[in-house]
């Protein structure tokens, strides 16, 4: 990342914003963003992180490392929320679907399926470079 690991905040709630290179060496950042989640979601939520940021940085980035990716979270009352954002062209509305490809051994398009095994509730922004994902947190009760 540029600046570490460390979040910085952004304005309005209390959002945690990290900028890092379009690389797929993502597991410190993988780690950080998960830190506030408890042992027992963890993985299920590494796995559907992992594949996003992977997209990003492949489908929307092309892998191209002078481009970065901004990453949110927050953590509001009942649930994790992240924002991954790349400075790709986007991902069309009709290319955002989450079924497996029809052939078992397509070199790709798994991806947008485990992220929505991942999660609960995951929103595109109009042109399709922002994904947000958010998955209810176990055991808090919603005011």
């Amino acid at each position: 990342m540029r600046h570490g690991l460390s979040p910085r905040p952004s304005s309005g709630l209390s959002w945690s914003l990290f900028i890092t290179p379009s690389t797929l060496q993502l597991q410190a950042l993988l780690e950080v963003l998960l830190e506030p989640v408890p042992d027992e979601e963890r993985e299920l939520l590494r796995l559907g992180l992992q594949e996003a940021l992977v997209n990003a940085v492949r489908h929307g980035n092309r892998e191209d490392p002078r481009k970065s990716l901004r990453v949110r979270r927050i953590l509001l009352n009942g649930w994790f929320v992240w924002q991954i954002q790349d400075e790709g062209p986007g991902i069309p509305a009709e290319c955002r679907c989450f079924q497996l490809p029809e052939m078992p051994d397509a070199p790709s398009g798994r991806g947008l399926f485990l992220i929505r095994q991942c999660f609960d509730d995951i929103r595109w922004s109009p042109r399709g470079t922002r994904v947000q994902l958010a998955k209810r947190r176990q055991g808090v009760l919603e005011p």
